[in-house]
């Protein structure tokens, strides 16, 4: 569940300036949205802020907004761009020029910077056994997200971003339903699990999720035809069984093993 030691984190904010990018990008000031420009404008701002105050070269920012074939007049963009960020967002960042490229300071991405700290306590409350708090901070993370990372901008730099976030989010979302299930609420979660594998039908680790879950809902042999469903789908997709994990939880229903019998919801302090 965790995402490393950096991510999201630029340097504090100035001014009450705040800059989001789960979900739309957007800025803040003083709680109030910033007009940003046209998409383009947008996707350049997104790039320098995902570079955490690293410089980054011309050719680069190009490559990371228009990808291998830019526009003839592109130089001429990139610096329209810039100075249109820097009247929009005002005092407080530096969007400077130095020898090595742009440079991006005195601004951070906060909901990234958020979500992260909020990341690395759900871990720590994880490993000290504390599992309801562990899940309440896991869902506040997940609660951040307002749609896909940078949503509807276009740029290959952000498109990849994109898979890798959705990645690290969907992490953190198992380790939420790994937590919920623990806690006797199985129940309230099959549907979400059922809506995840079809989302996601190679995802190994959802179907021991779903399948854990129907087991503790009293529903064995629907756990077992999860299993059979998703063996299919490996073998047609991939031409591979599935994995240890998966098989040694297939193999504890078949024995009927008693912890994963339902149980009763686990109180919470």
């Amino acid at each position: 569940m965790g995402e490393g030691t950096a991510e999201g984190t630029t340097g504090s904010t100035s001014h009450g300036l705040r800059c989001e990018v789960l979900g739309p990008l957007r800025a803040l000031r003083d709680g109030t949205q910033i007009p940003l420009g046209p998409p383009k404008q947008r996707a350049v701002l997104a790039v320098l802020l995902l570079q955490e105050g690293r410089p980054i070269s011309y050719d680069a920012l190009v490559e990371a907004v228009w990808g291998g074939a830019p526009p003839a007049h592109v130089r001429n963009l990139v610096q329209k761009y810039v100075s249109g960020l820097r009247r929009a967002l005002g005092e407080g960042p530096e969007l400077s020029w130095t020898g090595a490229g742009y440079r991006f300071t005195g601004v951070r991405i906060d909901d990234l910077a958020e979500r992260r700290h909020l990341v690395d306590e759900a871990l720590a409350a994880r490993d000290a056994g504390e599992v309801g708090r562990a899940v309440e901070l896991a869902r506040r993370a997940e609660e951040m997200w307002r749609g896909e990372f940078a949503e509807g901008l276009q740029a290959p730099y952000l498109a990849a971003e994109r898979l890798r976030w959705a990645e690290k989010r969907l992490t953190v979302l198992e380790a939420l339903l790994e937590g919920e299930i623990a806690l006797g609420r199985s129940f309230e979660y099959v549907h979400e699990l059922v809506r995840l594998v079809a989302a996601h039908p190679l995802r190994e680790r959802l179907v021991e999720l779903l399948m854990l879950a129907l087991c503790r809902t009293g529903r064995p042999s629907d756990a077992l035809a999860a299993y059979e469903a998703a063996r299919r789908r490996l073998a047609d997709a991939l031409g591979a069984d599935p994995g240890p994990a998966l098989r040694s939880l297939h193999a504890r229903v078949l024995r009927q093993d008693p912890e994963l019998l339902p149980s009763p919801p686990v109180p919470v302090p």
